[in-house]
């Protein structure tokens, strides 16, 4: 066992071509680019998530509404993910990710992110901090957003002279709820320089203001599996890898910004 937490670079670790994946009849899905009601994430059923409204100059959002929102991997996938996902080309993966995810175009990206677990109204949260301080507070609202739910930060990047990217972790299940045994064990295989990887399915949300020349692009990585893992990363302060997939179809940012997201992150 080493003497503390190994630590393991930030940012871009493995990329793959955009890809065809997923199956209608998949557990979660996608809707509101052309529903009324606003755009969500579904969970069996349900809906789990309210995301930013598709109008291109509204906040960034993710808030979670439904309490049946779930980890969704199965035990063959949750498996595979515990043992370290190396690199991106993996077809038996592939295959094994493709029977949750609802059929679409996706990014494949392998990421290694040092996660901060964020409470909503504290001092990390971005609903009370950057976006107050980028639009204000919402007159309709009166406060801040409320993501009704702790979630984790990644990297904020400077991607261009008024272009920011915020990278979040959002989970399924509020890491709250989460085992506390299970937590620890992670924790000592992440201090003895253990692998473990995180799943995400993914959206890239951009935003900006008609009355600013700055824009918010957020990176949104929904935890399929790996909340335990996660949190274990998150108070040893060390890196996880996240493998994830970003949905082409799903995202408000344009195709062309989605397909170039690998060069943004390795800067």
């Amino acid at each position: 066992m080493t003497d503390g937490p190994a630590r393991s670079r930030t940012g871009l670790l493995d990329r793959a071509a955009p890809v065809h994946l997923g199956t209608p009849d998949a557990p979660l899905r996608f809707t509101g680019f052309r529903e009324p009601g606003g755009r969500h994430l579904i969970v069996d059923g349900a809906q789990a998530f309210e995301l930013s409204f598709p109008c291109g100059s509204c906040a960034l959002l993710f808030r979670r509404l439904d309490e049946a929102a779930r980890a969704l991997a199965a035990d063959a996938l949750h498996d595979h993910l515990d043992e370290g996902v190396p690199a991106i080309d993996d077809p038996s993966l592939r295959d094994l990710v493709s029977t949750i995810l609802p059929e679409g175009t996706y990014l494949p990206l392998l990421l290694s992110i040092e996660p901060v677990l964020v409470a909503p109204g504290g001092d990390h949260d971005y609903f009370s901090q950057e976006q107050v301080a980028h639009r204000g507070i919402d007159p309709t609202l009166g406060a801040p957003e409320d993501p009704a739910t702790g979630y984790y930060r990644g990297p904020t990047r400077t991607t261009g002279d008024h272009e920011t990217l915020f990278e979040f972790l959002v989970p399924m299940v509020p890491p709250g709820w989460n085992d506390r045994e299970r937590v620890a064990s992670y924790e000592e295989r992440l201090r003895a320089g253990g692998a473990a990887t995180v799943l995400a399915v993914s959206v890239l949300d951009r935003t900006q203001p008609f009355d600013s020349a700055d824009a918010h692009t957020g990176l949104v990585h929904f935890v399929l599996d790996g909340h335990h893992k996660l949190e274990a990363a998150a108070r040893l302060g060390v890196a996880i890898t996240v493998l994830s997939f970003v949905s082409v179809d799903a995202s408000l940012a344009d195709e062309a910004l989605v397909v170039g997201l690998p060069e943004l992150l390795a800067r």
